[in-house]
Parts: C-alpha cells; sequence; structure tokens
C-alpha cells in the first residue's frame, strides 16, 4: 500500500462513529457464560485477576492478568468461568462504525495484547466508568474520548495490524476500483469508468462507492489526488505546475481543489512542511 493509498484508509477508519453502551469492573459469578453467539457490540475486557476463558471464532483464549482482550463485534464468541477463582476485569460494550461497516471487520487485530502500563489503563477504565454515568455536559466527549485512546492504543500495540478490503462483497469490486484510481490519477477519469470496472450501473456504483468510501467517486478521487500532491510537495523538487499535470488537472482548478482540501495553498503547504527527498 503506497503513501497515497494509505493516507485514505488512515482518514477513513478515523471516521468510525462510536457509542459507549456501558462500562464497569466486575468480579464474574461461577455462573458467567455464553456459547457460540454472535454480538452486535465490541467487548474490551482488562483482566485484573483470576481465571476463566474466552473464545473468538474457533480459538480458545485464557486471558492472563494484565491483558486486554477485544471481542469485535459481528464475529461468533465465547465465555465462561473455569474454577472458582473467576474473573475480576473492567469491561465495556460499544459500537464502532464506518457507515454500516463494523470498524474491527474492517480493521483486524490480534484477540489481546499484554497492557504496557496496567495502572494507567485501570485509572482510565475508571474514569470511562465515572463519565459513562455523569451528567456533565461534555461527559460524551470525555467516553469517546477515552474510547479513541483505547482503540488507538489496542491497534498500535497488536504487532499484526491487517486492513480487511474484502470484509463485504462490495469491497471486493471496490478495491479494483480503488486500484485503478491510484494508479490513474494523471488521467481524466469518469464516473462511467469507474462503473464499468466494478460491473455496476453508474447509478448504483455511486451509492455502493459512497458506501465503502464515505465519499462520492470524484470527491475520492480529487481527495487521492490531493494526497499525491502533498507527497510531492513534500518528497520532491517538481514546482507546483508539473504537480498538477502529474494528478491531471489544471493549474488554477488543481491550487482551489488543493486549498479546499488543505486550508492552504500548494506553494504554502510546501514552505510549512519541512522536505524530504528521496
Amino acid at each position: 500500500m503506497n503513501n497515497t493509498h494509505r493516507a485514505f484508509w488512515k482518514k477513513y477508519i478515523a471516521k468510525a462513529k462510536l457509542d459507549l453502551s456501558i462500562a464497569a469492573y466486575t468480579k464474574v459469578p461461577t455462573t458467567w457464560q455464553d456459547c457460540d453467539y454472535i454480538s452486535e457490540f465490541n467487548k474490551f475486557y482488562f483482566v485484573t485477576e483470576g481465571e476463566g476463558f474466552v473464545k473468538i471464532r474457533d480459538r480458545e483464549y485464557y486471558p492472563q492478568p494484565g491483558e486486554l482482550y477485544l471481542l469485535p463485534a459481528g464475529i461468533k464468541q465465547s465465555y465462561g468461568t473455569i474454577s472458582q477463582d473467576t474473573f475480576g476485569k473492567y469491561w465495556c460494550h460499544f459500537t464502532a462504525k464506518i457507515g454500516e461497516l463494523h470498524l474491527f471487520n474492517v480493521v483486524q487485530t490480534p484477540a489481546c495484547i499484554k497492557v504496557k502500563d496496567p495502572d494507567e489503563l485501570r485509572k482510565k477504565f475508571e474514569q470511562l466508568i465515572y463519565y459513562s454515568h455523569s451528567d456533565e455536559l461534555t461527559s460524551e466527549f470525555r467516553v469517546n474520548s477515552i474510547l479513541i485512546d483505547f482503540i488507538a492504543g489496542f491497534i498500535e500495540q497488536s504487532g499484526s495490524v491487517r486492513l480487511n478490503l474484502a470484509s463485504e462483497p462490495a469491497f471486493e469490486k471496490m478495491n479494483k476500483v480503488l486500484k485503478y484510481i491510484e494508479d490513474n490519477l494523471a488521467r481524466n477519469i469518469s464516473v462511467d469508468e469507474l462503473a464499468r470496472i466494478a460491473h455496476f450501473h453508474p447509478n448504483y456504483f455511486i451509492n455502493i462507492f459512497k458506501h465503502v468510501t464515505g465519499y462520492p467517486p470524484i470527491q475520492y478521487v480529487n481527495r487521492m489526488r490531493s494526497e499525491k500532491a502533498k507527497n510531492l510537495l513534500i518528497m520532491t523538487e517538481l514546482n507546483v505546475s508539473q504537480i498538477a499535470d502529474s494528478v491531471g488537472m489544471e493549474l488554477s482548478y488543481f491550487s482551489r481543489m488543493f486549498r479546499e482540501h488543505t486550508g492552504l495553498s500548494p506553494t504554502a503547504y510546501r514552505e510549512m512542511i519541512p522536505r524530504t527527498t528521496v
């Protein structure tokens, strides 16, 4: 995945809409169990004591104190106790969706991480629990901020993370379209042309494309042009006119488009960002 494509997906997953349903600390009873069900929400389990198991898809895990587990929405899972020494755990249930897609169906991570600073995570869970019950006007901002921090930290510490661009049938077709756009930014790209690649009627294609990417096709193409232009401004000695040519745009339109996406002219952007030549 090149820098232009990666920049888009970074922004794409950041569009996830988060909604916390519950957060708590529980010393689970020996009756704590459920088998082979599919949850509509994600779960974080931060184990502080005891023992038990969780099963995600067809793999069983036996969480240890100091580990943080993610049980993704839409995935078959089970959990239960294995002795009288049951889990003590901080936990939360939340949704994280990009459009109609579950975030962790698109971003696939390992099931758990070993927490670097358990005391700090414990404090954050206490804050999450507090703000989830608070009547303060800003409490939802605080809740979302903590959830974002949990998700970002989990992804960063997971080590092995991949984008599952075939998480639904439309993604498989759209991925071909996105690759075509990426390879042809210097050309005049039409909606009809992209629809033919996906084998969809143009009107249906526009709806599916927006569902997958969050943008209408031409708006997405221009965003990719802007991302490529930013890389060229930082990493090459090409002048602005040459960069406009390389993304298939007339200079005046390119400058206007670039300003709309960044708030800066191409020249101002180059002057503000340290340049890296390769």
